[in-house]
């Protein structure tokens, strides 16, 4: 189990590879992102972005999805406050292979419970290419292994 004790600021993950099908961004889209370029074909041709693409919201998804299968697997952790600030930078679309790169950009023990630190993590998410399609900062409480070290 990685416990809060066991991180420190700079250190790095890399992680994950998944590829996204033309069914599951239509899937996603219908149900929470109807918008025509994530929906329909011909409509995604004729926008901005020449083809269909997968919902921000669906990358951030499966950004969470690899987070769990290859971080929070075994880590110690107890959920998040939230996420300071999400971009997408290029577009997911069918075909790629996503992967993620987390760092550790801050550290601090909660001093409203000694149980739990919190960390400040920068992460981003690749395709194929090693183009950046999301970046995120985000922070998660982790359990401490002795918190009263």
């Amino acid at each position: 189990m990685t416990y809060y004790e066991d991180f420190d600021v700079g250190d790095v993950e890399e992680f994950g590879s998944y590829t996204v099908s033309k069914e599951e961004i239509v899937e996603f889209a219908e149900q929470f992102d109807p918008q025509p370029f994530h929906v329909d074909e011909e409509a995604a041709a004729e926008s901005p972005f020449g083809g269909l693409i997968a919902s921000g919201w669906h990358t951030a998804s499966l950004w969470m999805k690899l987070m769990v299968e290859h971080h929070y697997d075994d880590a110690a952790s107890l959920g998040s406050p939230g996420v300071e600030e999400i971009q997408w930078t290029e577009p997911v679309r069918p075909g790629d292979t996503l992967s993620v790169r987390l760092e550790v950009a801050e550290k601090r023990p909660l001093e409203s419970d000694p149980s739990r630190g919190l960390l400040t993590t920068d992460t981003a998410m690749f395709n194929q290419d090693d183009e950046v399609v999301m970046t995120m900062r985000g922070k998660a409480f982790y359990e401490r292994r002795n918190p009263d070290a």
